[in-house]
């Protein structure tokens, strides 16, 4: 039986690989940092193949700043951290298909890599927009050395993440600090995405253009699809800036994973404002001005229930015009000194859906704040995301059943609307979020009214805002629950990954190679991201022989972690037939214990794959 490996794929030696499979040349040995001979690519060879002239020099077209290798090569970089289960903070657990998860959103997007890996429709981010004000991730290749990370306060005097940290404009990395931090995450996230998936990010005018190089860069300038503006406000009243010019907008940058497989649902064509009261066998109709803004050769049509004449510039030509009058499709007023009008009707839209346009309007910010307050009983956010923005840009995107990942949750405003829109439509799509648990401010009202950090406050938001939609639509067949996740180190004990580490008196120790606090739920789930398999399919658990038989998705992945596992729960396992199989390496003492287990799926269920960890 293999092993699990527990940890994310190198996605640098897969991408080697891909290169070494159409340039085989530009592929050598090398010595890794540890002193190892490993496959490498030389990139002055790759840089040659390339070009049908000599490659000389360093110049060239290109956008670049003081970290970005590091960032590349930091989204290449595996991890062994994984995600431990809260049951006690989710909802609806056996149920549900939602998922809220705590971490840092880089190492989730690399620990989802594979089980997620293109099957994310959209994915939605408004990431902090670097004012000058708000926290900047604190990764690793963003800082050169201890003395820097000290100077600029990434970690306080314990060493730990300083969340009160502002990445200010004073701050020499004051740009390249925040373009590392999305490079890498965007670089992750492009590989979740459906052939068809779409991915949309907020942003104003600090990082704008820096945000667009990086998009054209990882998603390819083929593949921007549209630059969106919205009015986060009205124009103020009172007092006029200084400069005469008040910033209303902010914009959302579209990027499809493949522009020829992704196009815009558009919003459906709505009935509201169409009526019948003449009972037209035509249907609903609503009336519209037929009078031309353009032209300037008016003439005459009249009434014929009443020989009144009426004298205009119309929109139509006198032929056209005369044809629907005398098919009852226009409305002449009572009035002489009225207007003349023609009736349009709702059946004769030749599409469904109306275009979206790339400006959206006014989405207010004040009445989403008081939205969420009256909500929480208490404003704990200052710019939530508009819900009824979200709500648009959602069902324009996504079809009923896909799924919507927003790594940067904040108050949770996506899983508002996406259960919102699940309601009016009868939908079921999902969602995915992530967030970093920023402490609260000790002085804010979130604070005070208990909430410790946001990720606490974007839960309470999901259940609340859920009671609400259930209580509105009680028919509705409501998916309202979520499964809470929170990043944390690996479920193997440090000589998993290091056994150069081991000695001999420490081998009585290393029977099992699972740390002690892990249950079963920790180690299934870490078997489910290891196998690339959904961690929100449903999962049964049976008692058998004394033992915890647990069965994903109606065998998509059976496992038994117990320590001892006899022949009876193994035969049980094996006539499941499920696709794959796991036990604790630890739970068969001697090779031939192992063997045993192997030949019973070969007799009983040959098609599983089976593995130890």
């Amino acid at each position: 039986m293999d092993k699990l490996k527990m940890e994310t794929s190198d996605m640098a030696a897969e991408n080697i690989e891909k290169i070494g499979a159409l340039f085989p040349s530009a592929v050598t040995e090398m010595r890794g940092e540890d002193g190892s001979i490993k496959k490498g690519v030389n990139f002055e060879m790759l840089k040659q193949l390339l070009s049908p002239d000599v490659v000389e020099g360093d110049e060239r077209y290109e956008f670049t700043w003081v970290g970005k290798k590091q960032a590349i090569a930091e989204a290449a970089r595996p991890t062994t951290k994984t995600l431990r289960p809260v049951k006690a903070d989710s909802r609806n657990w056996d149920t549900t298909e939602n998922l809220y998860i705590e971490g840092d959103n880089l190492e989730v997007l690399k620990i989802l890599q594979e089980s997620y890996l293109g099957k994310v429709k959209m994915i939605y981010i408004d990431p902090p927009y670097n004012t000058g004000n708000d926290f900047i991730y604190p990764d690793s290749f963003s800082m050169e050395n201890d003395e820097y990370n000290n100077e600029t306060g990434y970690f306080d005097e314990d060493g730990r993440i300083n969340y009160k940290r502002k990445n200010t404009a004073s701050c020499g990395k004051y740009h390249s600090n925040w373009c590392s931090m999305m490079y890498s995450r965007l670089l992750i996230a492009r590989n979740l995405l459906s052939d068809n998936g779409l991915i949309m990010i907020s942003i104003d005018e600090h990082e704008q253009g820096n945000l667009r190089e990086i998009c054209d860069e990882i998603f390819g300038t083929q593949n921007f699809v549209e630059c969106l503006v919205y009015d986060k406000k009205a124009a103020p009243k009172g007092v006029p800036p200084v400069n005469m010019i008040v910033g209303v907008h902010e914009y959302i940058f579209c990027y499809a994973k493949n522009t020829s497989n992704f196009s815009f649902i558009g919003v459906e064509r709505s009935s509201d404002g169409f009526s019948n009261p003449d009972h037209d066998p035509r249907g609903l109709w609503r009336n519209t001005n037929i009078k031309s803004t353009t032209s300037e050769n008016a003439y005459e049509i009249t009434d014929p229930l009443t020989g009144q004449k009426y004298t205009d510039t119309w929109a139509f030509a006198p032929d056209e015009l005369n044809r629907m009058i005398a098919e009852g499709r226009i409305i002449f007023p009572k009035n002489p000194n009225g207007q003349v009008r023609a009736k349009e009707y709702f059946s004769e839209f030749s599409n469904k859906y109306i275009p979206i346009k790339s400006s959206l309007g006014l989405y207010d910010a004040q009445w989403n704040t008081e939205m969420l307050t009256n909500l929480m009983e208490g404003k704990y956010f200052q710019n939530p995301k508009h819900l009824h923005l979200m709500e648009y840009i959602i069902r324009a995107t996504m079809d009923k059943t896909s799924t919507i990942l927003d790594f940067f949750s904040g108050s949770a405003t996506t899983a508002h609307a996406v259960m919102q829109l699940n309601a009016e439509d009868g939908g079921r799509r999902k969602f995915i979020m992530v967030q970093l648990p920023e402490p609260c401010d000790e002085k804010s009202e979130a604070y005070k009214a208990g909430y410790k950090n946001i990720c606490e406050i974007g839960k309470e938001r999901i259940r609340r805002a859920g009671d609400k939609i259930k209580a509105e639509h009680p028919d509705a067949d409501l998916d309202i629950g979520f499964r809470v996740f929170r990043v944390d180190e690996s479920n193997m004990k440090n000589v998993y990954y290091h056994p150069e580490e081991v000695t001999q008196l420490m081998l009585g120790e290393t029977v099992s190679n699972i740390k002690e606090d892990r249950t079963d739920l920790d180690l299934l789930y870490a078997c489910l991201l290891d196998w690339g398999v959904e961690i929100n399919l449903p999962h049964t658990s049976a008692q058998v022989a004394g033992c915890t038989v647990h069965n994903v998705d109606n065998g998509a992945l059976a496992a038994c972690f117990d320590k001892t596992v006899p022949r009876a729960v193994v035969e049980y396992m094996a006539n499941l037939q499920p696709l794959r199989a796991v036990f604790r390496d630890s739970a068969f003492a001697t090779d031939a214990e192992k063997i045993n287990v192997t030949e019973i799926f070969k007799n009983l269920s040959p098609d599983t794959k089976v593995k130890v960890i």
